[in-house]
């Protein structure tokens, strides 16, 4: 297929949106982001697999803008660029959306069997699933889409199984009873990651809980005092704790309490968990809907299958073990079982009152609770003792850590190396089972007596049961975590040892946000270390999170949410990216603003405004990779520039220092070559000056192509005929050195002009007004400028004449460049004396106010009452004031 465009004149207006859509396609429609190189470098990265559900927000758009920047920037370099993409089956989200379509239809998933549900959810992905690939696709993501994966492909299935088996047989997989987040709502154990920690108003409520047979501690007190927030859950308490340091209660450790509404009899314990500080110091211990509790109750010798629970899935209270709950709870949800509770210990007299400041007595005492939320559900998530299939962390951490310690896995910003080792060394089990029909079935049977067989297959499982047997399959699912962890190598066709998976693996880097690092990229390294024996990527760069203008995080209910797609249609994905990689740095949070963006777009436009005005000045495509010959100091001066700027631009990127390398390449443009290069050529563009500015362009081309992919395609192929794309171009290779003389040439006639212009600004000369200079015993720097660039000094610097001898006698300013100090005389210009005194009024004016608010500021009083946008108001004022002052003396210093 032909490029859309060739050599063409470029549109007075640039307008992204005419060129992305037509561009991509082309690029897809090639095969242009894996181009054929089975003799080069490979290079391998894996996308974070969005949910099949999902729509691009704006992490997604900082993430993979900084994939596609590596992966493009490696291609360019030559080499053989894998950059793996597909979608996660997500199994939550995914059946969640698809019964609340049920829903709208007065459907539901049970009125299905579990086969005709799944199948619905497979209509539902071939019909709407996938939506955030095309928008991957608007962003600019060169993929290989050609081999997009799904995490319930087939052959990413079969490897899940595998290693479910595996790890079974292995004794790293196993079936336990322990707490789990519960989400109520959803009916399913659900990880961290889904749950989201809110801020709720609730209380602290104070109950007497007697001793048994007539104990009293040593102050003669019959009952201890227990306080919590969560009151309905004493009725499955099964201990009171104390700490074993705390004087108070060493004579009734070992005792026996009563709880009041159930007559449970149980013991107080010594735990560490108590905090003699808190409260009374006693802590009831309820170790089947708590987490510290559970660790208390397991410490005490109480095991798992005999803690007690009290609620259903739903979160209604049941029946525990020991049948003493009494009738009135049962059935009651958990939130209407409080209320009674609390009733009913009120009535008994075993409430403890809250005493306020005015002396009134209430039930609780008023308390903000860091309450934790299912992230889909939307209720509050319960600590539920449930069975359910765990994997042996700890174990498959070992290697992991090790990997980070010796190198092999090196993490940036190094910042996060002690994040990761605090979490490994003291990770938990992982809870691998959800109570869902979408998703990896576990390949568990059960046998009639309970007994559990793991194999690949139901064949299998009843081989390995024996004849005559019957089997009932598992009906969990398995955690969709689960299967991702085995992205960098089931993708490349694992468990096959297939030519991809020995090319492509290990992977060199993984990007990803700091939030999935355990989540996710840790668990990639505990499954790829233990199943490949190598490490799943040698790199891990680890970013930070969009944040609203001012900090905040975004969210629905705060509004300040910003959808990608919308700033890609104001300002172009180009300008989006940019930003991206500009505020990018080694892992902070990136603000949004706008403003930021609307500028990068205004970037483009001056390099596209800058390639017409080539174009119109006969200015084409480069013939040469390497710099072309150049004997005038401006086009050596810019061949330097180009070189110096690769290095900064190759460093930067070694480093993974995105904004570096966007500051570097965005400075060259718009300073170096739009601001003054080619306005130092103007008027004198002969044919060396062509062909180096011509390659100049095409390096610009090149160099910005990771980060602005679309426009620098276009304005390649508008620059004349090619043999290829830029996308599979070759990496910038000048074979040119920085010139001394020519950068120091070059760099003296710019800091004379910038000088110049300052000066006039200051003395209130217009801008255009050409001057006569005077430099008596110029530098050697100074004199090769004089003769080899009179022209520029007169176009550019705006002087008609420099003249080597004394300056006459009367007012004048100097200006300097280098070395040199450039007398400029002002007679019959301005009124020298009028203008001292202007600028002598404006200097005290300036520095009364600057000096006034500098009091203001060193005033603590008024730094620590007013209010935060008064100080800030008051600290930019002095800052606008103290420079204008120094503006003022600079300008009266001129005029002697």
């Amino acid at each position: 297929m032909a490029p859309p465009t060739m050599t063409s004149e470029l549109a007075k207006t640039f307008d992204p949106s005419a060129i992305e859509a037509r561009w991509y396609a082309h690029w897809e429609a090639n095969g242009l982001f894996r181009p054929e190189r089975p003799d080069a470098q490979p290079f391998t990265i894996v996308n974070p697999p969005p949910n099949v559900t999902g729509s691009l927000h704006i992490g997604h758009a900082l993430d993979n803008t900084l994939q596609d920047v590596v992966v493009r920037y490696e291609r360019l370099r030559g080499k053989d660029a894998l950059w793996v993409v597909g979608t996660d089956h997500a199994g939550i989200a995914t059946q969640m959306v698809v019964e609340r379509q049920m829903m709208e239809r007065q459907d539901k998933r049970t009125n299905y069997s579990r086969e005709d549900f799944v199948a619905k959810v497979w209509e539902w992905k071939a019909e709407s699933g996938g939506t955030i690939t095309g928008q991957l696709r608007r962003l600019g993501c060169s993929m290989d889409w050609s081999r997009e994966q799904f995490t319930m492909d087939p052959h990413f299935s079969a490897a899940v199984t595998k290693v479910f088996v595996d790890l079974y047989n292995e004794g790293l997989i196993y079936r336990d009873k322990r707490l789990v987040n519960w989400d109520p709502a959803l009916g399913t154990a659900i990880s961290d990651l889904e749950v989201e920690t809110q801020d709720v108003k609730g209380g602290f409520w104070h109950f007497r809980y007697p001793l048994a047979d007539g104990v009293t501690t040593d102050e003669g007190a019959d009952h201890l005092v227990v306080a919590t927030t969560r009151p309905e859950t004493m009725l499955a308490d099964m201990a009171v704790a104390v700490h074993p340091t705390d004087a108070r209660y060493a004579s009734v450790v070992g005792k026996e309490i009563v709880q009041p509404i159930t007559g449970r009899r149980f013991k107080v314990i010594a735990d560490e968990h108590a905090d003699p500080e808190l409260g009374s110091g006693v802590v009831k211990i309820t170790p089947g809907h708590d987490f510290n509790d559970f660790e208390v109750g397991k410490r005490a010798g109480i095991a798992a299958g005999d803690m007690l629970n009290m609620l259903d899935a739903g979160a209604a209270v049941v029946q525990t073990a020991d049948g003493l709950v009494p009738d009135e709870f049962i059935g009651l949800d958990r939130f209407e079982a409080r209320k009674l509770v609390v009733q009913r210990m009120k009535e008994a007299g075993f409430l403890i009152p809250h005493v306020d400041k005015d002396g009134a007595e209430h039930d609780a005492e008023p308390r903000t609770i860091a309450t934790p939320y299912g992230d889909r559900g939307g209720v509050v998530i319960e600590p539920w003792l449930t069975d359910q299939w765990y994997v042996d962390a700890e174990k498959l951490a070992q290697a992991p850590m090790q990997a980070v310690r010796d190198g092999r896995i090196e993490i940036v910003p190094r910042t996060w190396e002690k994040t990761f080792f605090n979490w490994m060394e003291n990770i938990q089990p992982w809870c691998v089972s959800r109570q869902l029909w979408w998703g990896h079935r576990i390949p568990a049977w059960y046998k009639e007596d309970g007994t559990v067989i793991v194999a690949e297959s139901e064949a299998k499982a009843l081989a390995l049961a024996g004849p005559g047997a019957k089997l009932t399959q598992d009906e969990d699912v398995l955690d969709t975590w689960f299967s991702s962890a085995l992205w960098p190598f089931a993708t490349l066709g694992w468990p096959e040892q297939t030519e991809l998976l020995e090319r492509h693996y290990p992977n060199d880097l993984l990007i990803s946000g700091f939030d999935i690092l355990f989540f996710w990229d840790a668990r990639m390294a505990m499954q790829g270390l233990h199943l490949m024996k190598e490490v799943p990527w040698k790199r891990l760069y680890l970013h930070g999170l969009v944040r609203a203008a001012d900090g905040a995080k975004m969210s629905k209910s705060k509004g300040n949410v910003v959808d990608p797609l919308g700033l890609i249609d104001r300002f172009g994905a180009d300008a989006l990216r940019f930003f991206m990689c500009a505020m990018e740095s080694q892992g902070r949070d990136v603000k949004m603003d706008e403003s930021r963006v609307e500028g990068y777009r205004n970037f483009a436009t001056k390099l596209w405004n800058a390639t017409r005005f080539c174009q119109a000045n006969g200015i084409g495509a480069s013939q040469t990779v390497a710099a072309p010959p150049a004997t005038l100091p401006v086009n050596r001066w810019i061949i330097g520039e180009v070189t110096a700027t690769l290095a900064a631009l190759d460093k930067a990127m070694a480093d993974l220092r995105f904004d570096a390398a966007a500051n570097a390449i965005y400075h060259f443009v718009w300073d170096t070559f739009c601001d003054w290069y080619l306005e130092l050529i103007k008027g004198n563009i002969d044919e060396e000056t062509k062909a180096v500015a011509g390659w100049v362009l095409d390096q610009i081309f090149v160099m910005l192509h990771p980060f602005m992919p679309f426009i620098t395609e276009e304005l390649w192929h508008a620059q004349g005929t090619r043999p290829y794309e830029l996308i599979v171009a070759r990496w910038p290779d000048p074979r040119a050195e920085s010139d001394a003389s020519a950068k120091g040439e070059v760099e003296w006639l710019i800091e004379l002009t910038r000088s110049l212009r300052t000066a006039k600004n200051e003395l209130g000369l217009p801008p255009g007004a050409k001057l006569e200079a005077w430099l008596a015993t110029p530098s050697d720097t100074a004199s090769r400028v004089l003769e080899t660039s009179a022209a520029a000094l007169e176009r550019v610097a705006r002087l008609s004449a420099v003249h080597v001898t004394p300056a006459p006698n009367g007012a004048a300013m100097q200006v300097g460049a280098g070395s040199d100090a450039l007398v400029i005389p002002l007679e019959g210009l301005i009124d020298v004396e009028a203008e001292k005194a202007r600028l002598a009024k404006a200097l005290a004016a300036s520095e009364k106010e600057a000096a006034a608010l500098a009091g203001r500021l060193a005033n603590a009083s008024f730094v620590q009452r007013a209010k935060p946008e008064a100080v800030e108001k008051a600290r930019a004022d002095h800052a606008h004031h103290s420079a204008e002052a120094e503006r003022l003396k600079a300008a009266l210093d001129r005029l002697g």
